[in-house]
């Protein structure tokens, strides 16, 4: 064996690629480095470099972090309890999360409920929470109430469980209403009567004003409009209830029916 006669294994070794020899090559012309702009050219050292403007992470602060464990608190104000108690929905004896959710003061317990807020109570309250302000204590305190301050995640509500909640007084005025009901059918009468005074001749020859013929006549007698005064007074809300209805074609606005009432009124 010579000196000249020496190699590693079959395949130990790989000869480097030799770029910018031409496009036949697969990597010629630019190398492998695309077109254009830094990145395309070497000793370049991009990452953070925002083309000499401060870079962000230069421009934030690095005070303080995010506790990990940290309680997400559900607050309750003094004016959100006042309002519950106005509108008497707080059941009575001890409030923890559990009550207040069901109560509808708050949407849900999450970790536990924090009372905040300054104000007045009208009534004493007895509150078993995970945490309170000072301001909110000297209120509820004046008020003749308490607050138990616990440690504890509150106890998640059962599915499908309701809790009954007290009844109110608004309803009771309800259940007297329906006398007025049977009062309002009278007045749907009168359109009839109506009728039966055009059979003894009271009603006005409506076919007397042009555009209406014998049919329309009929027509507007099934709606009560029996004398020329009736068909005066149409309302433009009138009109258009009319024309949907009866199927009038517009006649009432084309031949002006109430001009032409009015006149006829007047001979």
């Amino acid at each position: 064996m010579r000196l000249n006669e020496l190699a590693d294994n079959p395949g130990a070794t790989k000869k480097p690629l030799r770029v910018g020899r031409g496009v036949g090559s697969g990597k010629g012309k630019t190398a492998g480095r695309g077109v254009k702009g830094q990145k395309s050219r070497s000793g370049v050292t991009i990452n953070g470099f925002e083309g000499g403007q401060m870079p962000i992470y230069m421009r934030l602060p690095k005070r303080g972090f995010n506790k990990p464990n940290r309680l997400k608190l559900a607050e309750v104000t003094i004016r959100r309890l006042q309002q519950a108690i106005d509108a008497g929905v707080l059941p009575k004896g001890e409030l923890d999360a559990a009550a207040l959710v069901n109560a509808g003061v708050i949407r849900r317990g999450l970790d536990g409920v924090r009372v905040i807020g300054t104000g007045d109570l009208s009534a004493a309250l007895k509150l078993k929470v995970r945490g309170v302000t000072k301001g909110a204590l000297k209120t509820i305190e004046k008020a003749g109430g308490s607050v138990e301050v616990v440690d504890a995640k509150p106890a998640k509500p059962v599915k499908g469980e309701k809790v009954a909640k007290p009844a109110k007084k608004k309803p009771t005025a309800k259940k007297a209403a329906p006398k007025p009901a049977a009062e309002k059918k009278a007045p749907a009468k009168k359109p009839p009567a109506k009728k039966a005074s055009a059979k003894k001749g009271e009603g006005d020859d409506l076919t007397k004003i042009s555009g209406i013929g014998p049919v329309f006549a009929k027509r507007l007698n099934s709606e009560g409009i029996m004398t020329y005064a009736d068909v005066a007074g149409l309302t433009k809300a009138r009109i258009a209830e009319l024309d949907e209805k009866l199927d009038l074609k517009n006649n009432i606005d084309n031949d002006d029916w109430p001009g032409q009432a009015k006149a006829l009124m007047g001979k």
